[in-house]
């Protein structure tokens, strides 16, 4: 990973970070790419047939989808969707049937 951090400023090479596999449920990968001031920044990729389990979102949650679609609270979220989702809500079934990769920033 190249990372060039001038002034404040940060760039990161993304294409050399490791995915590994989530922690959170099976058939979910993660590149950890930034965490900064409280806020986390990841690249999620869901293998076909893969579902969050029931979670409450503590912060606020951006989901960026770059590739494939998924399916959040009755919305199908296709490449260039962006879902927000506030703190205190609670959500199940957020699931990919063909997989998925998308930015995940919370």
């Amino acid at each position: 990973m190249s990372k060039t951090n001038i002034a404040g400023f940060a760039a990161i090479d993304t294409n050399g970070l490791e995915w590994r596999k989530s922690t959170f449920a099976d058939g979910v990968w993660v590149k950890d790419i930034a965490e900064t001031n409280s806020q986390t920044i990841q690249l999620v990729r869901f293998e076909p047939n893969t579902s969050f389990p029931l979670h409450e979102h503590e912060r606020p949650e951006f989901i960026y989808m770059i590739e494939g679609e998924a399916h959040q609270c009755g919305n199908k979220l296709a490449a260039g969707t962006l879902a927000i989702a506030n703190p205190g809500t609670e959500e199940s079934g957020f699931h990919s049937k063909d997989g998925c990769t998308f930015l995940l920033i919370y």
